[in-house]
């Protein structure tokens, strides 16, 4: 039998996790532009922003969500050490391993909830779901035609217009 050697692209490599699809992207942009325009008083919704953890490893999750941020285009910062209140992970049909990711997932909500985070949310855009755990083990499950709720940012967002 004849070992596979799996090829791992350079975003891949650079970013700890494949490279984005069009769902994927397209259920992005929608949760950004849509919670932006809704909380841009009151959060800092950010993508692809690298956290530096405690341990010195990089973690950049879909979307990282701030209390109002104040930016200073003078100073910038390439690796934010201040945890987010809640990240975002978008599921990626290009995930080669569908068990893999999953578990690869829920093991970086740990490190999130241990480093402060509040809140994870789960995408799932083939099912037109989100999942929103407040603690490891612990979510609320949004299908498409419902409202998500985070407890822990009071954020609300239709997911009919999420995945519309």
């Amino acid at each position: 039998m004849e070992a596979v050697i799996e090829e791992i692209s350079d975003y891949e490599r650079e970013r700890g996790k494949p490279a984005p699809s069009l769902n994927h992207a397209y259920v992005q942009s929608n949760l950004l532009f849509g919670s932006h325009m809704k909380y841009r008083g009151s959060y800092s919704i950010l993508p692809e922003l690298d956290l530096l953890m405690a341990d010195g490893l990089i973690i950049v999750p879909d979307i990282a969500i701030y209390p109002k941020l104040r930016i200073d285009f003078l100073h910038d910062i390439q690796s934010m050490t201040t945890m987010p209140l809640t990240v975002v992970e978008i599921i990626s049909p290009s995930h080669r391993n569908a068990d893999r990711s999953n578990d690869d997932i829920l093991a970086k909500f740990e490190r999130y909830f241990a480093a402060g985070v509040k809140s994870c949310w789960l995408v799932i855009p083939s099912f037109k779901a989100i999942s929103v755990y407040s603690a490891p083990g612990t979510y609320q499950f949004f299908m498409h035609d419902s409202t998500l709720v985070d407890p822990a940012t009071g954020i609300e967002l239709p997911l009919a217009e999420v995945f519309e």
